[in-house]
């Protein structure tokens, strides 16, 4: 790929995959990455889990999939912008929720709960380690290799966050959590730009469902400089355009602010190989005045969407779905097929947890309605 920085991850420089195999024809490896996610069927599975709201409560919310379609989006222009390797970008972006469970965080909160109430020596559930132990070795498509066999800068941008423990259980992979090194450009800027995405289009998906307001969101400062703009660039416009343009305004904002912070930060520390930023502080940055104000959004949105009493009437019953499926599950293990059974409590805990985050919205409803409710498939 031409026009890339010095700092640039590479498919030559790769650190190469788990699994031996022949280099790809006519793409390159960071090409074959991308493929292997977009055709495995985690990523399929993502049109049905939900962002915010419950698949089923309207057409025009978004889902995961919508969302890591977007992050990917945002992610190639600013790899456009600084020179870093877009196929390695539009990757890490299309795969960072492949293990984020039905319900959103609420079904990953209740999962963590209930793996470290049944299986206290598991470690818990942590979605970013989900989403890598999807591509490591629950995809099974391939005859010599469980997983996708990604390269290694792919699973490292898949890996945002990741506890202490389960970084010493990683070796190589966990090893810059433990010393506190950072992942490529590439893997902080698709970090960045999930941010920008399901920030930004929660707002669209609050103000479309009612739960949030236009005269809520102009006491922040990030959206109420922009609508006043659009208003009087297009007067008399109505709403489900201006609210289109705000939010794209909003987001070519942060582009803007994330590629000249990145820009100086670069300038400043002169990485010149992929190496030399992981021994950097994080280059990935808004300015200062940026920051605060994407912080004030995002507490925003906790406040008043994400814990609006809706939302929390939703999640409730979500939880109670995913606690409900995993002790059914942890009481009667015969409940699940021969695929899922293992010998030891702790192993069969971790397959429940497996199972349960590979589930749908829908198919964990009707799976909690066929275990609990009389008269479903008797």
């Amino acid at each position: 790929m031409s026009g890339l920085a010095p700092y640039a991850a590479t498919p030559e420089q790769s650190r190469g995959r788990r699994h031996l195999e022949a280099s790809p024809t006519g793409r390159s490896e960071f090409q074959r990455d991308r493929d292997r996610i977009i055709h495995c069927n985690a990523f399929r599975l993502l049109e049905y889990k939900t962002q915010v709201f419950i698949n089923h409560e309207g057409d025009l919310f978004r889902t995961r999939l919508t969302h890591s379609i977007e992050v990917a989006q945002i992610a190639r222009s600013l790899a456009r912008n600084l020179g870093l390797h877009e196929d390695l970008i539009e990757a890490i972006s299309l795969a960072h929720d492949l293990g984020h469970t039905p319900f959103g965080h609420a079904g990953q909160d209740e999962l963590n709960a209930c793996m470290r109430e049944f299986a206290p020596d598991a470690g818990g559930f942590e979605h970013n380690l989900q989403s890598l132990r999807v591509v490591d070795e629950l995809e099974e498509r391939y005859a010599a290799f469980n997983g996708l066999n990604l390269c290694f800068e792919t699973r490292e941008g898949i890996l945002k966050h990741c506890s202490p423990r389960a970084a010493r259980e990683l070796g190589e992979m966990g090893e810059r959590f433990l010393l506190k090194r950072q992942p490529t450009l590439e893997a902080q800027i698709a970090n960045l730009a999930d941010e920008i995405a399901y920030n930004n289009h929660d707002i669209d998906d609050g103000l479309r469902s009612g739960l949030i307001s236009i005269e809520q969101l102009q006491m922040l400062e990030i959206f109420a400089t922009h609508y006043a703009q659009v208003m009087a660039r297009h007067r008399n416009l109505e709403r489900r355009r201006a609210i289109a343009e705000t939010i794209r305004a909003m987001i070519n904002t942060l582009i803007i602010d994330l590629t000249q912070t990145t820009r100086q930060n670069i300038q400043q520390h002169q990485p010149q190989s992929p190496n030399d930023v992981r021994q950097c502080p994080p280059l990935a940055a808004f300015s200062a005045p940026m920051r605060a104000q994407a912080d004030a959004l995002k507490r925003f949105l906790l406040e008043n969407l994400y814990r609006h009493h809706r939302v929390i009437r939703m999640t409730t019953k979500a939880r109670r779905i995913v606690r409900e499926l995993f002790i059914a599950y942890q009481n009667e293990p015969r409940l699940l097929s021969l695929e899922y059974r293992r010998a030891t409590p702790l192993a069969q805990a971790r397959a429940i947890a497996d199972y349960i985050a590979g589930m749908t919205d829908r198919f964990a409803i009707k799976e909690h309605r066929e275990l609990f409710q009389m008269g479903s498939n008797l």
